[in-house]
């Protein structure tokens, strides 16, 4: 029996799945809602932290959440982007960030490791003249 012969481009475009998600990118807060199953309820459960890093490979895309949990204990969580566990991915604040990847955080302590917040001015609105 032959085996069917699928390329790389095949398998790739098979995993990816419509999703709905803002635009967000390295260091910005962002809320993952994602599917709990406990037994036999499912829930749905949040977590909300930075953007450490993200990886862009077709289906297989990835992004690291990483957030302060109690006891000032680190917790990060990598995040398939097509998973179906995901159930929606909500934008709380954009950040000022100079790298693609902030591994560094990691080493920071207390205020060190807080990422500037992006402050975004709108134009200001021109006073129509009245004729």
């Amino acid at each position: 029996m032959k085996s069917k012969k699928l390329n790389k481009e095949t398998i790739q475009s098979l995993a990816v799945r419509e999703t709905s998600y803002p635009e967000f990118g390295i260091g910005d807060v962002i809320e993952v809602s994602q599917w709990v199953q406990e037994g036999d309820n499912k829930r749905i459960q949040a977590f909300r932290g930075n953007v450490i890093a993200r990886s862009n490979n077709a289906g297989s895309s990835t992004f690291t959440v990483r957030k302060i949990g109690s006891d000032s204990i680190a917790v990060e969580r990598i995040y398939p982007f097509y998973s179906p566990i995901i159930d929606s991915i909500k934008l709380v604040a954009k950040a000022k960030v100079r790298r693609a990847k902030l591994y560094y955080i990691r080493h920071k302590v207390g205020e060190d490791a807080v990422i500037k917040e992006k402050v975004i001015r709108r134009a200001p609105k021109t006073a129509k003249k009245a004729a």
